[in-house]
């Protein structure tokens, strides 16, 4: 009958289990990085059995006080911090790291890595920054240029995907580089490396091995199944892989002897792990008398053959181990022999005896497993310079031979050799900062060591310096950042920058991030910058660089250029722009309201210029623009009149019939039809000033005259407005003067006009444009008509008869109305006296006496007007014309004589009329002062006017009072004239 002996040889277990179920936090959103201003919501997880009422939450030193308590298991954080949360009685949990970041780049990674996982990095900027041409890396070393996409992808993380990362990238059209902060990437176990086991259990009919393969799920991934599959001899057993651990085998199927290995793993993340191989070994031996001896290394026994196990009889069993050539030693006596602990020294022979019965002898042949092996190296420094060689020596402290070594990097296979020593060793130049262990294996199963980091120094490469303003420009007053990378280094490696070969400053920083310096730019910082990178093997210099700083501009300034100080039509102007300060070339720009006139680059200092020839539109405001950076400046707006001169005016004479007469107002106008305002108009009378008048806007300007006979001859006007004076074309004006009413004058050689006497009558109007037309008659009866050509009235003679007494006139008339004499009556007396020539000599008389009296009274009125206005020189008394020998007049005077001043100017606009000078010059005439009444042929002197008011009132039109300091009574009657004509035509205060 067949004897089983089965060894079942397991592996030591690897990886650690948890025993005490911890909260674990997780993040929304899942970076442990975000901008500052940004919010992260955290949730204490963990708990399958019942949600926690209240949370505590800390930060910092947990043992410290709490940071906050909240009603149920989330926290809302804004700040860095390292937070905790614990629920009620459970343990603390790990902390979380959160980092709120100012820095205009950011790399985020998601909390917790674990093997298997899809991990994504993403290299995030600020607002209003679009990153370009964007890089990661690890440590130090370039993963791979994403350009425009700003995601890293790590498609099945592995623990060799440990590391620090870090991204750059600079800004959308601009050469400035932006550098996160680095991270730390730590891949976690999903799993430990399952342990196989073996446990044999025997029924009545059969035994039977139940095979375990033994792990546990990181608490973080509880919720992710596992996989089961069982492997004998690489081949699977059962029908592939379960969600069941353990598997059970009969242990009387010959064919089940052999190696035996188990793995784990998910479906989804796809990763596996294998358990350590195991094999379990079957020998057979015979027992004599028909008695079965079985023998395990595990579990042993020896007993009947053909009883059961419960009908077994009291039998003495003894079991012996051959100890040297001959000597056997008794190592149990019960029917069973259990070896629990399989060691090298249990290797022999072994047989069984139960009474006289011995059973053949079993040699058991034990294989030691290698234990854990150690890894060390030489020479132990602290930091091995890239190149350098290392030796590895990987030794066990027990194991069957032949062992196979490997030596690893970060799970990537570097060397390997076979030895039946109990150890080994390999030369490597290492170049690589890493993880390095060793594995042993005598087919028993592998075994690991310990993993060593050796940190390998890498001398610095060629740093790399870049500039960057926060404009695409270098413009004085941005701040320039200096960034100074080496690609490869490692260490601490210090960074100092230079501006030609002076020191600006230093940074010392992590390998693989580089450094930055800033600083506001002046005018003086252009020039060639460079920086040096050493991390203690020597400086490495980079690349110069230049940098051009460009000034902006300043406020320009415009200066119009003009030939005069007044701007005039058809003068040429130059319009000069400069900038004080500001770097070439600068573009100046000129503006007339708004719309440009013309350009002009400056490649050097001085500014520009422009000419134009001026226009009337070319009045209004003028500004220039400089520029040389993106924005610009603009100067003070300068304000320009261009003035228009004026144009030859054209003068009018406006009457209210033709031909003009003494008395008419007459407007004279004059305008220039182009020229710029203020415009001053003059008038003039033969190159007299008659006076003037401003026009503020521009339109032309009249002056009013009552016509008197002075004022015949020629006008003309003159406009001026400072930058030309032009005339007018002269105007002949022709005044008519109405005749005034006759004096019929009789002259006779005695008082007494007697039959026979020669008696002259002579007519005469002292105001009127000749030719007069004169007519004279004797009661209503035409005795004569004399045209007159010339002033002196006319004459004629007759002798006289008795039919000549009676009624004399004369009638005056120059085509503008006849105007007829007082009548004058003759008394003639005959040669003889008689009665009637008494009576008509006592009425001559009589009449003659009132006709004295009425002179003597205008005597008096006009000497005392020359008395009051100091003008005794021409006192009608000292008149040589007052001596007429023994010549009797006979004459008729009005009562009244009007007269008409010479100039007048009327503002009708204002309230008072101002007389500057009003002027009346007569010429005398012989024959005239002959036969004019003394009180008429009077020379009017000079009168000034200082006022004349005329008020005027809608009650009462005829109260005008008149203020003079000296007027003859023909002028103040003009003047009282003229007011009551202004009166009666709607008045006002003038």
């Amino acid at each position: 009958m067949l004897l089983w002996a089965t060894l079942l040889v397991l592996a030591p277990t690897s990886g650690q289990f948890a025993t005490a179920p911890k909260p674990v936090i997780s993040l929304h959103p899942p970076w442990t990085t975000v901008f500052q201003g940004e919010t992260v919501t955290l949730t204490c997880n963990g708990f399958h059995f019942y949600a926690p009422k209240k949370t505590k939450w800390y930060t910092g030193n947990y043992r410290g006080r709490v940071l906050r308590e909240t009603s149920g298991n989330i926290l809302e954080v804004r700040e860095n911090g390292r937070y905790r949360c614990q629920a009620e009685n459970s343990p603390l949990s790990d902390p979380v790291l959160l980092t709120f970041s100012a820095a205009p780049l950011i790399l985020q990674a998601p909390l917790s890595v674990f093997e298997g996982d899809s991990v994504v990095l993403r290299c995030r900027a600020k607002e209003k920054i679009q990153p370009d041409n964007v890089k990661f890396f690890k440590n130090g070393e370039l993963l791979a240029p994403l350009d425009e996409n700003t995601e890293f992808n790590i498609h099945h993380a592995s623990l060799r995907d440990n590391g620090q990362y870090l991204c750059t990238g600079n800004e959308k059209n601009r050469s400035y580089h932006f550098y996160s902060e680095s991270i730390r990437i730590q891949v976690q176990e999903l799993f430990p490396r399952p342990e196989l086991t073996a446990s044999l259990s025997q029924t009545r009919d059969e035994s039977h091995v139940t095979l375990s393969c033994k792990t546990q799920l990181h608490p973080q991934k509880s919720n992710v199944g596992l996989q089961f599959c069982f492997f004998r001899n690489n081949q699977a057993l059962e029908s592939g892989c379960s969600n069941s651990p353990r598997l059970q085998i009969s242990a009387m199927w010959n064919e089940y002897s052999g190696f035996y290995q188990c793995k784990a793993g998910t479906g989804i993340s796809g990763v596996w792990k294998e358990s350590q191989i195991s094999q379990i070994h079957r020998q057979t031996t015979h027992c004599q008398d028909s008695h079965t001896c079985q023998f395990y290394l595990i579990r042993s026994c020896c007993q009947s053959p053909n009883t059961l196990e419960g009908d077994l009889k009291p039998i003495n069993f003894s079991w012996f181990k051959k100890v040297g050539e001959k000597k056997k030693v008794m190592v149990s006596s019960e029917a069973k022999f259990n070896i629990l602990v399989v060691q090298s020294s249990d290797a022999g022979e072994y047989n069984c005896k139960t009474g006289w019965i011995t059973s053949k002898p079993v040699i058991v042949n034990v294989k030691v497993p290698v234990s854990q092996p150690v890894l060390n190296f030489s020479p132990r420094k602290t930091h091995i310079l890239e190149g350098d060689q290392v030796k590895f020596h990987c030794g066990v402290r027990r194991g069957s031979p032949q062992i196979l070594y490997q030596l690893f990097r970060e799970d990537i296979l570097l060397q390997e050799t076979k030895s039946s020593l109990n150890s080994a060793s390999f030369s490597s130049n290492v170049s690589q900062t890493g993880n390095y262990y060793c594995t042993v294996n005598n087919g028993l199963g592998p075994n690991r060591s310990k993993a060593l980091t050796l940190f390998v120094v890498v001398p610095v490469s060629q740093p790399v310096l870049t500039l960057h303003t926060t404009e695409a420009q270098t413009i004085e007053g941005d701040v320039l950042t200096l960034h100074c990378e080496a690609h490869r280094g490692s260490l601490p490696v210090l960074y100092r920058f230079y501006h030609e070969d002076i020191f600006l400053n230093s940074r010392k920083v992590p390998p693989g991030v580089g450094a930055s310096f800033s600083f506001s730019l002046t005018a003086e910082h252009s020039g060639n910058y460079y920086c040096t990178a050493d991390n203690g093997f020597g400086p490495r210099r980079s690349e110069t660089m230049s940098l051009s700083v460009i000034v902006p501009v300043s406020l320009p300034i415009l200066t119009l250029r003009m030939p005069r100080d007044q701007a005039v039509v058809g003068d040429m102007m130059e319009l000069h722009c400069e900038a004080q300060r500001g770097s070439p070339p600068i573009l100046y720009q000129f503006y007339h309201e708004d719309e440009i006139l013309g350009s002009s680059q400056a490649t050097s200092g001085g500014g520009a210029s422009f000419k134009l020839t001026l226009t009337e539109e070319h009045s209004g405001n003028y500004l220039c623009e400089a520029s040389n950076v993106q924005k610009a400046q603009r100067s003070n707006t300068k304000i320009l009149s261009v003035k228009v001169p004026v144009s030859r005016p054209v003068f009018t004479l406006k009457a209210p019939r033709a031909p003009a007469v003494v008395g008419d107002v007459v407007e004279l106008r004059c305008e220039a039809l182009r020229g710029s305002p203020p415009i001053l108009y003059q008038f003039y009378h033969e190159d007299v000033n008659l006076g003037n008048s401003p026009a503020p806007s521009g339109s032309g300007a009249s002056f009013n005259l009552i016509l008197t006979t002075e004022h015949s001859g020629n006008y003309s006007c003159e406009a001026d407005n400072g930058l030309e004076v032009l005339h007018s074309e002269v105007m002949t004006l022709r005044v008519t003067v109405p005749v005034s009413r006759p004096v019929l004058t009789l002259s006779a050689p005695r008082a007494q006009a007697v039959v026979g006497d020669e008696m002259e009558l002579h007519c005469e109007a002292l105001k009127g444009s000749p030719p007069i037309l004169y007519r004279f008659y004797h009661e209503n009866v035409t005795l004569r008509n004399d045209s007159a050509f010339s002033e002196g009235g006319a004459s004629f003679k007759l002798f006289l008869t008795e039919e000549h007494s009676g009624n004399y006139s004369c009638e005056a008339d120059n085509g503008l109305g006849a105007q007829h004499s007082e009548v004058v009556t003759l008394f003639i007396t005959g040669l003889t006296e008689n009665r009637s020539g008494a009576v008509a000599t006592g009425v001559t008389g009589a009449l003659l006496s009132m006709v004295g009296l009425v002179a003597g009274a205008l005597l008096f009125y006009f000497w005392l007007s020359r008395k009051a206005g100091e003008k005794s020189a021409t006192d009608v008394s000292r008149s040589p014309s007052d001596s007429q020998p023994q010549e009797t007049t006979y004459h008729n005077v009005p009562a009244w004589i009007e007269l008409q001043p010479v100039y007048i100017n009327v503002n009708p606009r204002e309230g008072d009329v101002v007389y500057s000078e009003v002027q009346r010059n007569q010429e005398k005439n012989k024959h005239t002062a002959a036969s004019t009444p003394r009180s008429l042929r009077n020379k009017e002197s000079s009168v000034i006017y200082s006022q004349v008011k005329v008020v005027c009132t809608p009650a009462s039109r005829d109260q005008q009072p008149l203020e003079s300091s000296q007027m003859s009574s023909r002028d103040f009657s003009a003047a009282v004239s003229n007011s009551a004509s202004q009166c009666s035509h709607g008045g006002g205060d003038y």
